[in-house]
């Protein structure tokens, strides 16, 4: 393909449309005033529970059973400084010899919470002989409980580990127990197993625990009502962002303009809405899937459409990023070279208010590195060589969109943006890395049979498999376990980072997660599953009941 550049060779891949059409073009925006007020009540009321519990000892153990509740039910954002402040007391009043109740809520709730408190303590759940006590399997709760705190181990914490090993081996032979649990036990073991509260997505989360929590006799009525009223405000909210975002799209008439594109605007802002989901991020999301969907745009065009020789011509002209590159690029590369310099010139005045340019510079930058990477594997395409695995390391990790997307998400969050957290991002932190890791790696284990029918690079799978000889279920286990081992560095990351204020944290933590949600299993960005359908439509169309 390197000599011919005639459309009767140009690579075209026919995509799927999308199943959306124009469902979120238009919003009516709803009167939610009375809601509002109950709102304001019912967290007045909470906030007092809280303060009560924290005034008395023998409550601890109940309020780290209720910020967790809080959490998984979606409404921390209401909260977060009574929350900070809560488990900070907790910390600084027993250190690491907790013994108020489940020592893994309490573990998993300060690491949640950015605090760096030590594994030795489940060394007491151990025997005198090292191994873990059998009787922990009396006590289901207690053992789900234990597995979803191993999620949050380190490298070398060996002690967390052998937890999950223990803790994975023995769920797995309780859920096919019908004697010891019945069907909702069951399926609620099998889930817990498959993704761990750790890995899920917190908006997700909250769909799903809502409904869990409300069949629980033991359930506070005033939480499960705030959440469920908060849930219908945030969701009017995001229908709102949803339109604006779809009118954008609209304008671009990428069927007209460049049918060869993925049309994935509510998927990317899907994608978007799973890296923070609170209010007052509006901006920030909306910013956020339009720079998704530049970047499906770029992939599209480099992997399924363009001539070898016509991105040459447009690498060229993006790093130059001057409307006067338009010169020389075919009819259809000008589209896309005007609508990638008009997203960035469109924020451009709203990052100088926010005192945020040089980030904002910074993040133009990983999209010129971004684009140069895609150029680097077609080239490697247009040779037709695999890569042996070190080479595909060094460019699959940036045309991943690690750093472009995290750096654009920092992009429109206002003042928690701090001088020392600009110079932190604009490093490319280890943080960045391991989060696009996580995605690359994903992506690579449920795509990599496509690059065999378009062009496109060689997964990281193929290169193994050829490099080392291994075969594919050795590469995908072999990977898998990688993806295990990056998680461990993103927690670290997340712990040892406290001069970055927490938040800028879980924007990389809910990357991570919303990847694997994308792709633990399939590709649901390129073609959207039934489950993934199903959670869009119960996040941005049917209320809460």
């Amino acid at each position: 393909m390197s000599s011919k550049s005639s459309e009767a060779f140009r690579p075209f891949r026919s995509t799927s449309p999308s199943v959306w059409g124009d469902a979120f073009l238009n919003y009516d925006k709803e009167d939610l005033g009375e809601v509002e007020q109950i709102v304001e009540e019912l967290k007045e009321h909470v906030r007092k529970d809280i303060a009560a519990s924290l005034d008395n000892p023998k409550e601890h153990a109940n309020l780290l059973k209720q910020i967790d509740a809080i959490q998984r039910l979606g409404i921390s954002y209401y909260f977060e400084e009574e929350i900070a402040n809560a488990l900070q007391y907790v910390y600084e009043a027993y250190g690491d010899d907790w013994n108020g109740g489940s020592t893994s809520i309490w573990f998993r709730l300060l690491r949640q919470q950015g605090i760096y408190v030590s594994c030795d303590t489940f060394n007491k759940y151990k025997d005198q002989h090292g191994a873990f006590k059998e009787t922990l399997t009396n006590d289901v709760e207690e053992m789900l409980e234990l597995y979803e705190a191993t999620c949050l181990r380190v490298q070398g914490e060996v002690v967390l580990d052998e937890a999950l090993d223990f803790t994975r081996a023995h769920l797995a032979d309780i859920a096919m127990d019908p004697v010891r649990c019945n069907s909702t036990l069951s399926a609620h073991i099998q889930e817990t197993l498959e993704t761990p509260l750790h890995k899920r997505v917190p908006r997700l989360e909250a769909l799903s625990y809502i409904r869990f929590y409300e069949k629980q006799a033991s359930h506070d009525q005033s939480l499960l009502k705030l959440a469920k009223l908060g849930f219908n405000l945030l969701q009017s909210l995001y229908k709102s962002e949803l339109s604006q975002v779809s009118k954008w799209w609209k304008g671009i008439d990428v069927l007209k303009n460049l049918p060869y594109v993925r049309d994935r605007i509510v998927e990317s802002y899907f994608w978007a809405f799973g890296i923070y989901s609170d209010p007052k991020y509006s901006l920030a999301r909306v910013f956020l899937a339009k720079v998704i969907q530049m970047a499906t745009i770029i992939d599209d065009t480099y992997d399924a459409y363009a001539t070898y020789e016509e991105l040459e011509i447009f690498t060229e002209a993006v790093e130059r990023w001057s409307i006067t590159s338009l010169d020389g690029l075919p009819k259809y590369m000008k589209f896309v070279y005007k609508v990638l310099l008009d997203l960035y010139q469109e924020m451009e005045p709203i990052m100088e208010i926010e005192e945020i340019t040089p980030l904002f510079n910074r993040s133009k930058e990983f999209m010129i590195e971004f684009i140069k990477g895609y150029m680097v594997e077609a080239k490697w395409v247009n040779e037709g060589r695999i890569p042996t695995t070190d080479e595909h390391a060094s460019i699959a990790f940036t045309t991943g969109g690690g750093s472009l997307l995290i750096s654009s998400c920092y992009l429109g969050m206002g003042d928690i943006i701090t001088s020392e957290s600009i110079k932190w991002a604009m490093s490319e932190p280890p943080l960045f890395k391991a989060s696009s890791t996580i995605g690359r790696l994903l992506n690579d284990i449920v795509c990599y049979k496509r690059s065999e029918e378009i062009r496109d690079l060689p997964s990281i799978v193929e290169c193994y498999m050829k490099q080392h000889e291994m075969s594919e279920e050795e590469v995908i286990e072999f990977v898998r376990k990688q993806i295990e081992d990056v998680w461990k560095d993103i927690n670290r990351e997340s712990l040892v980072c406290n001069h970055i204020p927490r938040s800028l944290m879980m924007v990389v933590v809910n990357s991570a997660r919303i990847l694997y949600f994308i792709y633990a299993h399939k590709d649901n960005f390129s073609e959207v599953g039934e489950d993934a359908k199903n959670q869009i439509d119960s996040c941005f169309i049917h209320a809460m009941l």
